[in-house]
Order: structure tokens, then C-alpha cells, then sequence
């Protein structure tokens, strides 16, 4: 099992509306980063653990949970010419961009905010961190453990 944190930005893809998604389950889609892409692709899988993250917004945070449910599969956006996520490039044989289904897990008792992540010792070098504006980013289990502790409002202090 491996674990992963997805961005997005709250006013177009919230926790909440994944929650609110019948089976609590959607679409992540409309990924157009190469280095991403390649993760969705090549490492997600299914049972996969995820840090659902709140970007874009006032006060960045990982807010919750969530479970990868379907591997990685052509993002039927890529092929859709009213979609904002149409690509001219792409085809049924030659897809370009990849999505993954996921499913909600739980919502953290307080939203850890990225100002306390980049002051943690235990964090420090999380992808996050280093690599801020990647939308799907991996994660360690110690950095998920210590993550969940600190959503439950359980985790060791700074």
C-alpha cells in the first residue's frame, strides 16, 4: 500500500463534495502535470491511501481522507472538446492523461494547516515542503501516521 496527498482547490473540488458524491466516490481528473500524471499512471493503486488537500485558499491544509478505489485509467476530459481539459494531442489509442476513482474516508477533527506541516521536524522533508506545487505528490507511512495524529487533534506537538 502506498499513500498519497491530492490537491485541490476547495471551491472547485472539496472534500465535502467528494463526500457528497453518490458512494462517496469520484473522479480525480483533469491532472495536466507530467510528473503527476506519471504517478497517477505508474504508482497509484487501488487500496491506496490518500491525504485529501485543500490548496489555493486561505488557509492551505490537509483536511482528510481518502482511499484510491480504481487505478489509473484515460481521463475521458482529454478527449472532450467542451471540456476545459480537452486535448487536441490526445486519442482513445494514444491517451495522454490518466484519472483515478477515489473514495472518502474522513474528515480530520481540525484541518492540519501547511504552516504547521513546514514548521514540524517530522515533515520537513515531505514532498510538500520541498516540492509545494505538485498536485499528486507521494508520502511516507511515518509522514501519513504523523498526519493522521495531528488531524485527530492526537499528535505529538511541535
Amino acid at each position: 500500500m502506498n499513500y498519497w496527498l491530492f490537491k485541490s482547490e476547495p471551491d472547485e473540488y472539496s472534500l465535502d463534495d467528494l463526500a457528497s458524491e453518490p458512494d462517496q466516490t469520484g473522479r480525480w481528473d483533469g491532472i495536466r502535470n507530467y510528473q503527476a500524471r506519471n504517478f497517477l499512471r505508474d504508482k497509484v493503486n487501488a487500496g491506496d491511501g490518500v491525504l485529501f488537500y485543500h490548496s489555493a485558499c486561505k488557509v492551505p491544509a490537509v483536511v482528510g481522507t481518502a482511499e484510491v478505489m480504481r487505478a489509473a485509467y484515460p481521463d475521458p476530459a482529454q478527449l472532450d472538446p467542451e471540456s476545459p481539459y480537452f486535448d487536441p494531442k490526445a486519442s482513445d489509442e494514444n491517451p495522454r492523461w490518466y484519472c483515478v476513482d477515489i473514495r472518502w474516508q474522513s474528515q480530520f477533527a481540525r484541518a492540519v494547516p501547511l504552516a504547521e506541516i513546514k514548521q514540524h521536524p517530522a515533515l520537513a522533508d515531505m514532498v510538500l515542503v520541498k516540492q509545494g506545487r505538485l498536485s499528486i505528490q507521494p508520502v511516507t507511512a511515518a509522514e501519513w501516521s504523523l498526519l493522521l495524529q495531528l488531524g485527530t487533534g492526537a499528535g505529538p506537538g511541535l
